[in-house]
C-alpha cells in the first residue's frame, strides 16, 4: 500500500486525484494534445503505475477531467457576481470573469478537450455550463428590470466571445477588459439601484 500523506485516506485519494487532475489540466493547456499517463504521473510527483490507481486509463482521466473543468469555471463566475451587491455590477462580474479564465487557459482546455476527448459525456458538460452560466446572468437582468432579460443576456454573451476571439488572437488581457468597461459602462452605471458619485478632478 503506498504511504499515506493525508490525515485519511479518502483525503489521500482526493489529494491524488486532484494532482493528476491538475497535472493533465496543465499538459493539454501547454501542447492542446491529450498527455500519457507517464507524463501526467511524472508532472504530479507519482510513479506511472500509481497514477493507474487513481484513473484506469488516460481516457478514463479525460473523462474526469471534463467533469472537472467545466463545473470549476461555472463555480468562479457565480462567486464573483454573488460577492457584489449592486446587481448592475454582476453584469460586469459575469463578462470580466470570463475574460479572466479565458485569459488564465481555461477555454483552451476546454478547446483541446473537445479535440481529444470528444463524446456526449463533453457535450453533456458543455451545454450544462452554458445554462448554468446564463441562469444568474438571466436572473441579475429581470430583477434590473430588463425588458427582454434572455435577449439581453445573449447580447452580453455575444461580448464575450468576441472578447474570448481577440485574447486568443493575442490582444492583451487589460486592453480587452478595459474595452469591455468602456462598453458595459455606462449600461451598468445606468441600472445601478445605488448611483455612484462621480468622482471630482
Amino acid at each position: 500500500m503506498p504511504r499515506i500523506t493525508a490525515p485519511t485516506v479518502a483525503e489521500h485519494r482526493a489529494a491524488q486525484q486532484r494532482a493528476l487532475l491538475d497535472a493533465a489540466r496543465t499538459l493539454l493547456a501547454r501542447t492542446g494534445e491529450a498527455p500519457s499517463m507517464a507524463e501526467v504521473a511524472a508532472l504530479a510527483g507519482l510513479a506511472r503505475p500509481s497514477a493507474y490507481q487513481y484513473y484506469k486509463s488516460r481516457q478514463d482521466l479525460l473523462h474526469a477531467l471534463v467533469l472537472d473543468v467545466f463545473p470549476r469555471w461555472t463555480q468562479r463566475v457565480r462567486e464573483a457576481m454573488d460577492a457584489e451587491p449592486e446587481p448592475a455590477d454582476r453584469i460586469m462580474a459575469y463578462v470580466l470573469t470570463n475574460i479572466a479564465l479565458v485569459a488564465e487557459g481555461e477555454h483552451a482546455v476546454g478547446n483541446a478537450l473537445a479535440a481529444v476527448a470528444p463524446g456526449e459525456e463533453l457535450n453533456n458538460q458543455s451545454a450544462m455550463m452554458h445554462r448554468q452560466l446564463q441562469t444568474p446572468l438571466v436572473e441579475t437582468l429581470t430583477q434590473l428590470g430588463a425588458p427582454d432579460p434572455q435577449v439581453t443576456a445573449e447580447l452580453i454573451n455575444a461580448i464575450v466571445h468576441s472578447s474570448t476571439r481577440l485574447l486568443e488572437s493575442g490582444a492583451a488581457r487589460e486592453t480587452v477588459e478595459d474595452r469591455v468597461r468602456g462598453l458595459l459602462g455606462p449600461y451598468v452605471r445606468e441600472n445601478r439601484t445605488t448611483p455612484v458619485p462621480e468622482s471630482t478632478p
